[in-house]
């Protein structure tokens, strides 16, 4: 590990330095290609290319990283959970892979700190957060391999958040869970969704969802999926009861 530092040392800025430094720390182990890393965290908004003239941003390794990651949580997933069918594996696995939650894994791990944009962080969604989160497990698999992106995984994502029997009963999504029970139970529900008033030049989009063509909730939001899922959210406490129900 020293012979490492410094021979990045001899070849790098000192603001990669510490960039080394930061990332060794988050990892728990030495990169040995930093470049794959400061890729993770390059926003498209950079205009970066590589030597043969193609993008070079977070984006290819946001879409590898998924890929390693529901692979490892669906290998823990597996052994820890002997009972579990198919369907309840692949439930489990959306729960702790949710964007909700590699938001949260992103933030916690204060990664919005090394991004490279030409867009003011503060303009960024929520999602950015997760985003990078999967850029850096894809940048871990190409730089040191599967057994390395799953030492990370273990260590930053399972030990430190996942409860099986809590995850069992978490909602990721109050509006499938709306529609499932209103299908089982042959009831007719439709989301009314309109253009709302604006807030500070902001755009909204509200809801009204409607069961057997009574309304049932209202939401606003800023945009379609986020306001009809918080509908969705107050539909299913009025019926809580109901659909809890086994």
């Amino acid at each position: 590990m020293n012979i490492i530092r410094k021979i990045f040392s001899k070849s790098r800025s000192n603001t990669d330095g510490i960039f080394f430094n930061s990332i060794e720390k988050i990892l728990g182990f030495a990169p040995l290609d930093i470049e794959k890393y400061q890729k993770a965290f390059t926003h498209r908004s950079s205009n970066k290319t590589d030597r043969d003239g193609n993008p070079m941003n977070y984006e290819r390794l946001e879409f590898l990283g998924d890929a390693m990651l529901s692979s490892v949580i669906a290998g823990y997933l597996f052994n820890k959970a002997p009972h579990g069918d198919e369907g309840y594996l692949t439930k489990m696995r959306s729960k702790i892979v949710s964007r909700e939650h590699l938001n949260e894994l992103g933030k916690d791990l204060n990664l919005i700190q090394f991004i490279d944009s030409k867009v003011p962080v503060q303009h960024f969604g929520d999602n950015i957060h997760g985003n990078i989160f999967e850029a850096l497990i894809g940048a871990i698999y190409l730089d040191r391999g599967y057994v390395y992106c799953e030492k990370f995984i273990n260590s930053r994502v399972i030990l430190e958040y996942v409860d099986i029997s809590r995850l069992e009963g978490k909602v990721i999504s109050y509006k499938s869970l709306v529609i499932e029970w209103c299908q089982k139970e042959k009831k007719s529900f439709y989301f009314d969704i309109f253009e709302d008033n604006a807030i500070d030049g902001q755009r909204l989009f509200g809801v009204r969802l409607s069961i057997d063509e009574k309304v049932i909730a209202k939401a606003r939001a800023t945009s379609k999926k986020k306001a009809e899922e918080k509908a969705s959210q107050r539909a299913y406490f009025a019926f809580q009861e109901k659909i809890n129900k086994k």
